[in-house]
Formats: structure tokens, sequence, C-alpha cells
């Protein structure tokens, strides 16, 4: 076969779904990454309550999210891809209760731990959209738990390097069950690839993947408010 009809039959060949993904949510992910909030906790400026906001956050999202996935457990599509090893809920409960005490359940309960807007509708979205969406609920398990896979340990290092935050406190960006990520994100990629999902299905998971990204931006915006606020 000449090189011309090589490369034109590499030109109709349809990318892979994982790669699809990486394109189209690029500028969504510098986006959300970039927002002041992130950049300054990042970046050593804020302080430890910073990060334990962060944390509180993240544990009403992922309880949502969790709880959705749970309900589609058998899902011949989704089913595969949830994984105990992923599931971040027990080890946010484990960092609430470093940093806020053994009663952090009332302290949620009745607002002492302040959870901003952005993240109740995020949480809502996942309750709301994640009950009739298969492809809603993949779209943020791969850009929630594939990011946390990948910079997990790097925010971490981070973290206790700005602000002296024992490994205790630190349970959400630890896999301990997933010795090897690479190898991991690989096998999960390749699933990705190889499930069976029609074009329009690529085309809602891409969508609601790049909406999931501003979704976490807004959360981060609105953290950045309360901590000026509260200034």
């Amino acid at each position: 076969m000449s090189a011309p009809a090589v490369e034109s039959v590499l030109s109709e060949t349809p990318a892979a779904l994982s790669e699809e993904l990486k394109t189209h949510t690029a500028a969504a992910h510098s986006a959300a990454e970039d927002s002041s909030f992130v950049a300054e906790l990042m970046g050593g400026t804020l302080d430890a309550a910073a990060l334990v906001i962060l944390l509180d956050q993240s544990l009403v999202i992922y309880s949502a999210l969790e709880n959705a996935l749970a309900a589609h457990a058998d899902h011949p599509q989704l089913g595969a891809f949830i994984d105990p090893k992923l599931a971040r809920v027990a080890a946010l409960e484990a960092d609430m209760a470093f940093h806020h005490g053994a009663d952090w359940e009332a302290q949620l309960a009745d607002g002492r731990i302040e959870i901003v807007p952005a993240t109740r509708a995020y949480a809502d979205a996942l309750e709301n959209l994640g009950a009739e969406s298969i492809e809603f609920l993949l779209a943020h398990h791969y850009v929630r738990y594939m990011g946390d896979l990948s910079g997990g340990q790097i925010i971490q290092r981070l973290v206790q390097r700005h602000y002296g935050i024992a490994d205790e406190g630190l349970n959400f960006y630890t896999f301990p069950e997933i010795e090897k990520p690479k190898p991991y994100k690989d096998g999960y990629r390749n699933l990705m690839d190889t499930t069976d999902f029609t074009r329009e299905q690529k085309d809602t998971i891409l969508a609601h993947a790049a909406d999931s990204f501003e979704l976490n931006r807004a959360v981060f915006v609105d953290l950045g408010a309360a901590r000026k606020a509260a200034a």
C-alpha cells in the first residue's frame, strides 16, 4: 500500500474514546487548574485550613457520586468501571475525623463545616442526572478518579511540604489498593475504548466530561470567595 493510501486509511480510523476525552477536556481542565484558589493552594500561599475546606467539599461530591454509581453497579456498560479500589468516601470520612474531630457529621449537618453553593449544585447534579444517565456518571467517574490517580500523590507531597499536614489527614489522596497507578489507568482507558458505546453515547460522555471541569471550577471560585469574605 502506498504512503498516501496508508495515510488515508489512518485518517479514517476513529480516535479511541480515551484519546477523544483527553483532547476534548484539555481547555476545561486547564481552566479549572488555573483557578486562583487552586494555584494559591498548590503554590503554598494559603494555609492548612484551605486544604481542609477543599476536603470538606470533596466529601459531599464523592458521597453523591458513589451513591449514584452504586445504583448502576449492574449496568452492562457502566458496571465494569465501578471498582471499590477507587472509592473515596471512606478515606474522606477518615480525613474529616482527623481535621474536625469525632463529631464531624454533626458539624456538617448544622453548618459548622461550610459547604459552598457550587458544591451543593455539583452534588445535586450527580444525584439527579446520575439517576438517569450512565453517560453522565461515566464522564464524572473518568474525570474525578483518573484525575485523583494522576495527581493525588503530587498534591499530597505539595500540601505536606507547604502546610505540614500529616498523612493521617490526607487519606483522600492515597489509593492503598492500587500499587501502580499507571498500569491501572492504562487498563481503565482500555476498558473505555473497548466498551460498546454508540457514537451518540460517546458524544454525550465527551460533553459531560467537559462540563464536569466547569462544575469543579465553580467550586474553586466559591471557595476563593468564601475565604475572602472570611478574611
